[in-house]
């Protein structure tokens, strides 16, 4: 069942994506190539936005990356965010350069005069930020409280972002989204379920520091599972020790499996076992990867038929049974398939042609 509640938030638009205010809730991730690589950025820009990334983020250590930044831009075909520390400057800049947020913490970049600068750029160019609060970037007094036990980290954390929220509401500036993230999933669930409380600033959820693919998926699925059930979070983030497209994948799907993004392609597959002697691995993800970009093409096109169901099974003890249901099927053999089209043998196909010929199918079925 999808969720049917969800908490009622002002509305931001980082570029032609609305966060926020009923918005669908949206996929982000950030790149993790050299800032000052053009060719590399945009590159990984363009593949995360094949595969559902909404926004993209990008640091911007300094003025030559905001440049890069501005050329990435031209050609994204996602909104892109600056990720500013310290130097009020390249918050300017990326400004200049055509971002399309930011996402700083004001507390950490200087005087009050530079707040009111970056905050009075970004309204003139409506140009949204995201106070980014972590455990690493608390203020002195509150990292103090949370080493001494005097204060929960959640609540440390939610104090940071009310604090550098009203360091911008006194700009006049409105256009904020907020993030409290922790690399445990409890102090996670503690501090969004704290600031939802206390703000109608949309929220972006995640868990930071989650660690490596596996751990990092269970960490972040159970956290964001639990917050968007609860109707809290509208934009997400993966936060993986992994290539950037893995963290838009496993945020896809989090939001398809509570219903807050329509269904993938629908293929079945089996866990395998000791009588499979094909390389099932290997052609149940090519032929996943060839039906999820089969979808995106025909979604950019308006098409909103729903593609065959596909079934890829390890051997021939179960397989047929198994995949009765499903439009184009493989059964494994001994280093082949059985390719079945509507319950219908139409005999055998290599390990390294599977992939193709099921496609071949589905697009014509």
């Amino acid at each position: 069942m999808p969720i049917s509640h969800k908490r009622v938030t002002r509305r931001v638009l980082v570029g032609d994506v609305p966060i926020g205010g009923g918005a669908p809730v949206s996929v982000q991730t950030m790149g993790n190539v050299d800032p000052h690589d053009a060719k590399a950025v945009s590159a990984q820009i363009a593949r995360c936005a094949s595969l559902g990334c909404d926004i993209f983020r990008l640091t911007v250590p300094d003025l030559e990356a905001a440049k890069v930044l501005g050329e990435a831009r031209r050609t994204s075909p996602v909104p892109l965010v600056a990720d500013i520390h310290f130097d009020w400057r390249c918050a300017l800049a990326a400004i200049e350069a055509g971002t399309d947020a930011l996402r700083l913490n004001p507390g950490n970049i200087g005087p009050r005069e530079h707040v009111r600068e970056v905050a009075k750029a970004a309204k003139a160019r409506r140009i949204p930020i995201r106070i980014g609060v972590n455990l690493g970037s608390l203020e002195r007094d509150l990292d103090a409280a949370v080493r001494t036990g005097g204060m929960p980290v959640a609540e440390a954390l939610t104090r940071s972002a009310l604090g550098h929220l009203k360091l911008l509401e006194d700009e006049d500036f409105g256009d904020v989204v907020i993030s409290v993230k922790a690399s445990n999933v409890k102090t996670t669930l503690d501090a969004y379920r704290l600031l939802a409380a206390k703000t109608d600033c949309p929220l972006h959820v995640g868990v930071t520091e989650a660690g490596t693919f596996l751990p990092g998926t269970v960490r972040n699925s159970v956290a964001l599972g639990l917050l968007l059930s609860e109707g809290i979070g509208d934009t997400i983030r993966v936060s993986l020790t992994a290539e950037p497209e893995r963290e838009v994948r496993v945020g896809t799907e989090i939001l398809r499996s509570l219903g807050l993004k329509p269904e993938g392609p629908s293929i079945t597959s089996c866990p395998t076992c000791g009588r499979t002697k094909v390389g099932l691995f290997r052609v149940a993800q090519e032929v996943e990867d060839a039906m999820e970009a089969l979808e995106r093409e025909r979604r950019a096109k308006g098409d909103a038929r729903r593609l065959p169901h596909v079934a890829v099974m390890g051997c021939v003890v179960n397989g047929p049974g198994e995949a009765k249901g499903a439009d184009v099927a493989l059964c494994g053999g001994s280093g082949e398939f059985v390719l079945f089209v509507k319950g219908v043998s139409m005999g055998k196909v290599s390990e390294a042609d599977a992939a193709r010929r099921v496609m071949e199918h589905v697009v014509s079925l």
